[in-house]
């Protein structure tokens, strides 16, 4: 089911780099009226009511008898399956994305859980389809996809099925979990939702939220960007044992279940959903970890020298450069760079973004109670996508909403491989977006005026990519730390996770940082710890793969266009290893990760014979 709203990397490459004030023109507001025209639509209660028959008609007709189905039969049931799952998909997506658009409201949250629990209570009798397919023999269900050949379109699903063959419950046990969904994970993320959009800080004379907040850590004054950083650290304390409680209570449901289900680490069970093994995410894990000296260690020690520093402090990492101007792109000017960039690489893709500003596809402009950061989320094969930014005009912006339109225009692509299948692997979900990036950076790039220009921009995509890579490697090692420290250690004080997470800060960041009291805890307010544990690997693994990829594009490959739509049109069809093979690129391979960690330190060596 496509109901997951997958965040951007929030508060980094999305946030943390973003600017403010100016007049940006009109910013668009998302248009739902595609999904349903309001809550209270005699369509939401339509659909809901469909979804229950349609639930209660499936288990009737198939609980029990998957086993002896022959494959038209299967095919049928398939279908049917994946018709409940746009019915689903499209009643969450509203609801979760209204929310989203103003997370204090109540009677949105209302609206949200009363959906979720009505479709959680709804599906329930569909727990027996994952168990009893994974009860029928390999070679039963293979002769199936044999004798009919749009059942064997579908053979990825059963693929995946079957790799959590070893880790399935009882069915009772499975039922159980479903049903208490709700009430466990969700429950705790909504709460953590609703705290972060109600936090105000007050770092100069006025209130400010989160993201407003945030913001102040690149501005060009530095007063005003340590007063932004000791303000969130005053308040992330404020209020550490309510994060604390929120951690470690997933952390242990997560433990409970990854016991029962006798799933060797923490990490298992994402890799099983990103089609992913695990040894090629230890790969790149160590690929990046060697390479931090010459890639953060040695771009912060410029970015120092350049600062005129002899420490840079956390609330320099994000400071601009001293040559770097102020500039606000507006909104016209930010779809324009943007759709250009897109139409130089292939005016195909260009037409599919254009309808994303056209049409209320996206929500711009930062609004009290929105939810921070940046995503885009597919909602059903039968509608489209929908992109939330918070745009205030700083030129990272940009490249936040190129990435985000690298996600609208992959999950476009992908839509015709239907409900099941379109949804693609974590590690393989942020390729589109990060070569939306690298478009738009290299037509900026190119056009430069002088090297000064060149410099900043040169300058900003490797910290774009440090925030891609080396940071969010450096958030993955805090999380498999943190997991580990409560499995074996039980209940952890704010004291320990904050040890647990400078323990990674200062290996990752370098020498060049000191680190003020209160930075111990900024893990806090990292929703993906929260939302989706161990997801950060995939940006890392997008921006690895991408790098690779374009250094395939720059050599010319005259069918690298095509091979390249293939790829995204696939959706969750195809492995990986399946989708990068027409490009000579194969991500088993430890000398992959380090072709692409080479783009970044070859940027590194650019700035650094600036300076010369």
């Amino acid at each position: 089911m496509r109901t997951q709203i997958r965040p951007a990397p929030l508060f980094d490459a999305a946030t943390d780099t973003a600017g403010s004030g100016g007049n940006l023109g009109d910013l668009p507001d998302w248009d739902l009226t595609d999904l349903y025209a309001s809550p209270d639509a005699p369509e939401v209660t339509r659909d809901l009511d469909r979804l229950k028959t349609a639930c209660a008609d499936f288990a009737a007709t198939y609980e029990g008898k998957l086993a002896d189905l022959d494959a038209d039969g299967m095919l049928t049931c398939i279908k049917a399956h994946e018709e409940i799952d746009r019915l689903a998909g499209r009643l969450m997506s509203y609801a979760g994305l209204r929310y989203y658009q103003v997370t204090t409201d109540g009677e949105r949250a209302q609206f949200l859980q009363n959906c979720q629990e009505k479709i959680t209570d709804y599906t329930t009798p569909l727990v027996f389809f994952s168990l009893e397919i994974n009860r029928i023999p390999d070679d039963r269900l293979d002769a199936l996809f044999e004798a009919n050949t749009d059942l064997a379109r579908y053979k990825p699903i059963f693929e995946r099925l079957r790799a959590m063959r070893p880790y399935q419950l009882s069915d009772e046990l499975e039922k159980f979990l479903h049903d208490q969904s709700a009430v466990g994970a969700a429950a705790w993320n909504k709460l953590f939702d609703e705290t972060m959009a109600r936090l105000t800080f007050k770092p100069e004379d006025e209130e400010l939220s989160l993201e407003a907040t945030l913001n102040l850590l690149s501005e060009q004054n530095r007063d005003r960007r340590e007063a932004a950083a000791r303000e969130l650290a005053r308040v992330f304390g404020e209020n550490l044992s309510l994060f604390a409680r929120v951690h470690n209570t997933l952390a242990k449901e997560k433990e409970i279940e990854d016991r029962w289900r006798k799933m060797p680490t923490a990490q298992t069970a994402r890799h099983l959903a990103n089609h992913v093994e695990p040894e090629v995410v230890e790969a790149l894990r160590d690929a990046v970890v060697a390479a931090y000296p010459k890639l953060s260690h040695r771009y912060y020690e410029l970015k120092r020298k350049w600062l005129g520093l002899d420490k840079l402090e956390v609330w320099d990492r994000n400071a601009p450069l001293p040559m770097e101007d102020e500039r606000i792109v507006d909104w016209p000017e930010a779809r324009r760079m943007v759709l250009d960039a897109y139409g130089d690489f292939d005016p195909e893709m260009a037409k599919i973004a254009e309808p994303f500003f056209d049409r209320g596809w996206i929500d711009a402009g930062v609004k009290p109670g929105k939810a921070p950061g940046a995503f885009a989320h597919p909602t059903v094969t039968d509608v489209h996508p929908y992109v939330l930014l918070n745009y205030l005009g700083k030129p990272r912006d940009v490249m936040t909403l190129a990435h985000e339109l690298g996600h609208g225009v992959h999950q476009v692509l992908a839509a015709d491989q239907g409900e099941l299948l379109a949804d693609t692997p974590l590690t393989l979900a942020e390729t589109a977006s990060v070569f939306g990036e690298m478009l738009t950076f290299r037509k900026l790039l190119a056009q430069a005026p002088d090297d000064a220009q060149k410099k900043v921009l040169l300058a900003g995509k490797v910290e774009d990519m440090i925030n891609t890579v080396v940071r969010q490697i450096a958030f993955y090692d805090f999380e498999c730390k943190l997991h580990e420290a409560r499995r074996t250690q039980g209940e952890l004080t704010t004291d320990q996770i904050n040890e647990l997470w400078m323990s990674v800060q200062g290996e990752s960041l370098g020498p060049a940082f000191n680190f003020m009291d209160g930075y111990e805890t900024f893990w806090s307010y990292i929703p993906h710890f929260v939302h989706s544990p161990f997801y950060v690997y995939a940006y890392a693994f997008g921006d690895g793969l991408v790098n690779a990829l374009y250094a395939v594009y720059e050599e010319g490959d005259p069918d690298f266009q095509k091979k390249y739509f293939d790829m995204l049109k696939a959706g969750g069809s195809k492995h990986h290893t399946e989708l990068l093979k027409p490009f000579g690129l194969d991500a088993s391979d430890p000398k992959f990760w380090d072709k692409g960690l080479g783009m970044i330190s070859g940027m590194i060596d650019e700035l650094e014979a600036m300076e010369d």
